[in-house]
């Protein structure tokens, strides 16, 4: 009898250590899940380093004049995409600008409800000038009034963008 209770209290002992061994590993493993940022990707396939700052491209683009074009990766945070197919988004950049980004060859959509959340784009920028009935499309495709798509009167020094793949960052 003496034997057995030793016997039991000693895998008792045992299985305490084991269960403390398996709630430090699992303790370890949330930490290290949270410190990584999790992306659903669109379009070619690209890496999250190395892009500008949304304060960074602005500085950039100041310098550009129609025709130029530079090859790059931002990451910004989406103001608006087309609510029609996902087809074009607007990101914001410093003091209220934004830059209209497009996907090379139409190859690729974004979800219509991204509004507010962050993207790494990769791609080509440049400026552009956009008609009055381009402007009045795009307008229409994000859901804008009659009114707002009537108050267009003038083409528009445009900051574009032609992204070859996106990444957005899921919460």
């Amino acid at each position: 009898m003496k034997h057995i209770f030793i016997a039991i209290s000693l895998m008792f002992s045992i299985m305490s250590c084991n269960n403390s061994d398996k709630n430090t590993d699992a303790v370890e493993l949330v930490e290290v899940e949270t410190t990584e940022l999790a992306y659903a990707s669109f379009g070619d396939k690209i890496e999250a380093d190395n892009a500008l700052t949304a304060a960074e491209i602005n500085e950039k683009y100041k310098n550009m004049k129609p025709g130029d074009t530079l090859q790059t990766k931002v990451m910004a945070k989406v103001n608006s995409v087309c609510q029609a197919k996902g087809c074009w988004m607007r990101l914001g950049l410093d003091n209220d600008e934004e830059v209209m980004v497009k996907f090379k060859d139409y190859g690729f959509f974004m979800p219509k409800n991204i509004a507010d959340k962050d993207v790494i784009i990769n791609g080509k920028a440049y400026v552009t000038e956009v008609s009055v009935d381009e402007q009045r499309h795009y307008a229409e495709d994000a859901g804008k009034t009659s009114e707002e798509i009537a108050a267009i009167t003038e083409p528009k020094r445009t900051l574009s963008f032609e992204a070859d793949g996106v990444l957005l960052i899921e919460d």
